[in-house]
């Protein structure tokens, strides 16, 4: 019997991914793909019209979602800040589940006056008592404290609470911290789903809310979010079409990277069956010909970078089929690590101003 060999394992991997046309959305070929035990001819990404792609995907998410339940919005608490205010919120998603949002408001935008509109999601970094409450700027890191500085620009902020976090930790008190989401995890997997199908339905609810807001244009929508935020970001992008410019932060992890660094991330980057199709800048992709913009930091351990740029050239690759090479950008910050860096954010705000502002 031979010693078994992880480093080779990797190397093996990494031919078998560059083989099969995904990590070459250009070429047009059809790979064997691995199924189960067997192996059988499956269309690369390259090959598979749009459509077709983002059926797949969201077959893999878990199937289709359940038809929207009414919002039926509460309003908690409003505080007054220089500027602006903040309502804390709750809205429904799923029949007996509320979701817990701040929505930060400029002084000067009304519903005769109505302003664009961002979603905001909230980082992870296994602080599960922190979520909407940091981006909003009532906790955690300044440095995320991104929609105080969206709203100082004119936008009306949504800033929503992930499942498993801040006010949506296990309502039993059982689970604690990452018990709780593994335990959510598996909940979905039982029903043949993802964590990512349950995150996406809260999104997409989540947009509705803020399209609903008197005094936001519905036409004029974004996402933004740093690390599981970004996640979360070219997740919801592809299957939510009122976004019109979706941002992500410092987290575009392929499962390349992931395999060949034992990467552990956490449970919403992961699509089962996916890679039959793509890798996770195919998922991003899905988003053309809408605005996405994606930032790096080039010493990111998160999303090792030669492999980002690999998936970088791929969504470029569809832009440009899709005939807006301009509406996507991406900025690879030199020296940087898993940040929110002044020059990062620089590109964050010129973005949202050339698609939210400039229409």
């Amino acid at each position: 019997m031979k010693n078994y060999n992880p480093s080779a394992r990797r190397q093996n991997r990494r031919a078998f991914l560059q083989s099969n046309a995904i990590l070459g959305l250009g070429a047009f070929t059809t790979g064997m793909v691995m199924n189960g035990s067997c192996t059988s001819n499956k269309p690369a990404a390259a090959e598979t019209p749009s459509e077709d792609l983002l059926s797949r995907y969201q077959e893999c998410l878990g199937g289709p979602f359940p038809a929207p339940v009414p919002l039926n919005p509460q309003l908690r608490e409003t505080i007054k800040k220089d500027g602006y205010r903040i309502e804390s919120i709750t809205y429904d998603v799923q029949p007996g589940e509320k979701i817990p949002a701040l929505i930060l408001i400029p002084d000067n935008v009304t519903s005769a006056n109505p302003a664009p509109g961002i979603c905001v999601w909230h980082q992870h970094n296994g602080e599960y008592h922190l979520g909407k409450s940091e981006p909003a700027g009532l906790a955690g890191n300044p440095m995320h404290h991104t929609a105080v500085a969206l709203v100082r620009e004119g936008y009306v902020v949504l800033c929503p609470d992930s499942l498993c976090f801040e006010e949506r930790q296990d309502p039993t008190g059982i689970l604690q911290r990452g018990d709780y989401e593994r335990f959510e995890f598996l909940y979905q997997l039982e029903r043949g789903r993802s964590l990512a199908w349950k995150d996406i339905l809260d999104m997409m609810q989540s947009v509705s809310m803020l399209c609903e807001r008197p005094e936001v244009n519905p036409a004029l929508i974004g996402c933004y979010g740093h690390s599981m935020g970004s996640t979360h970001s070219w997740l919801v992008g592809p299957l939510e079409p009122r976004l019109k410019c979706v941002i992500g932060n410092c987290c575009l992890p392929t499962y390349e990277a992931i395999e060949e660094t034992h990467i552990l991330h956490c449970f919403p980057n992961f699509v089962p069956g996916w890679l039959r199709y793509g890798d996770t800048p195919e998922i991003a992709s899905l988003i053309a010909p809408r605005a996405l913009h994606l930032n790096f930091g080039e010493n990111d351990s998160g999303s090792p970078i030669e492999s980002v740029k690999r998936g970088l050239s791929r969504i470029a690759e569809v832009y440009k089929q899709k005939n807006a090479p301009g509406n996507f950008t991406s900025f690879i910050e030199p020296g940087a690590e898993h940040v929110l860096s002044e020059a990062m954010w620089q590109q964050v705000k010129e973005c949202f101003a050339r698609h939210l502002k400039s229409a």
